[in-house]
């Protein structure tokens, strides 16, 4: 492990991910901070950044790369979507320099559905780290299923980012839990009720009526209060298994890619596994940081 050369960040909504690393892209050390942008007063992020986040890394001088949510109108300074397609070198040009050497990343944009644009920040610099991790992955296509609060589902070809299509599953998720008849405080780690769920999906069509099973089945059959939050996660992920992939074309026989948090990804793994599903799962921390030493491409780095 050789000397500080970058300060990498994932800079989110809720949350600050930071990672400095050397000039083989190795990890030397990383910290969290709940510094996301939505706590952010306007014009906050450059001192927080000078303030905080360099000094808990000891990275006073290191040149900077960041990508997320920093880069939208709620962070440091817009940095205009690129439209897709889009490959990881066209998304090193186009971004911004918001102080000496500290710059930002673009996020992407494709056409949507219904004739509203489809946008995303962050996981983009995922993708790309992950296909740099295996070169193969460059050649041909690739499907990519990123979990979170704001699913991705993405498709690329020869390397390029083609197109995406999000899903707010988490979002739902969060909410239906929180602040409707479904809400409940208990754990949604419970399998069987997971795989019901996934089973109530169906083809993901009609899920206004399909969510109110996950009170049906409990005043109405006898289920136990407390598995509902696993069975509403699984209604919830089975509907976007089901339905999404068709909304880019993925056939049922093509296999997908599961990039990102490790607690998310199996439960993807298993509600598409049920579905005759191909997947393999890829731990998004890793791409990101690989994609963001990738876009660096900083002579001190070299």
């Amino acid at each position: 492990m050789g000397a500080p050369a970058l300060l990498a960040c994932d800079w989110g909504t809720t949350n600050l991910r930071a990672w400095t690393l050397d000039a083989e892209g190795q990890v030397i050390g990383d910290r969290d901070f709940p510094l996301g942008v939505s706590k952010l007063a306007p014009g906050e992020a450059a001192r927080r950044f000078a303030e905080e986040v360099r000094p808990a890394l000891q990275a006073d001088g290191l040149p900077a790369v960041l990508c997320g949510m920093i880069g939208s109108n709620l962070g440091w300074t817009v940095v205009p979507y690129l439209d897709c397609p889009a490959a990881a070198e066209e998304l090193r040009r186009a971004m911004v320099e918001v102080e000496p050497g500290v710059r930002i990343a673009p996020g992407l944009r494709c056409e949507g559905i219904a004739g509203a644009p489809d946008v995303m920040r962050g996981e983009e610099v995922q993708v790309f780290g992950w296909l740099a991790a295996d070169p193969a992955r460059r050649r041909g296509r690739q499907v990519v299923c990123h979990p979170g609060t704001h699913a991705k589902w993405i498709l690329i070809e020869d390397g390029r980012i083609v197109r995406f299509v999000t899903a707010m599953t988490g979002e739902l998720f969060a909410v239906l839990g929180r602040h409707s008849v479904l809400k409940s405080d208990a754990s949604p780690d419970d399998p069987a009720a997971f795989d019901a769920g996934c089973a109530a999906a169906g083809d993901g069509g009609g899920l206004a009526a399909r969510l109110f099973t996950a009170r049906s089945r409990v005043v109405g059959q006898g289920a136990p209060a407390e598995s509902t939050p696993a069975y509403l996660s699984g209604l919830l992920i089975g509907a976007e298994a089901a339905s999404l992939p068709a909304l880019l074309g993925v056939g049922a026989d093509e296999p997908v890619a599961l990039l990102g948090d490790p607690k998310l990804t199996r439960w993807y793994a298993r509600a598409l596994s049920a579905r005759g599903c191909r997947v393999s799962e890829h731990d998004g921390e890793a791409a990101a940081v690989a994609g963001l030493f990738d876009l660096a491409q900083l002579e001190s780095v070299r």
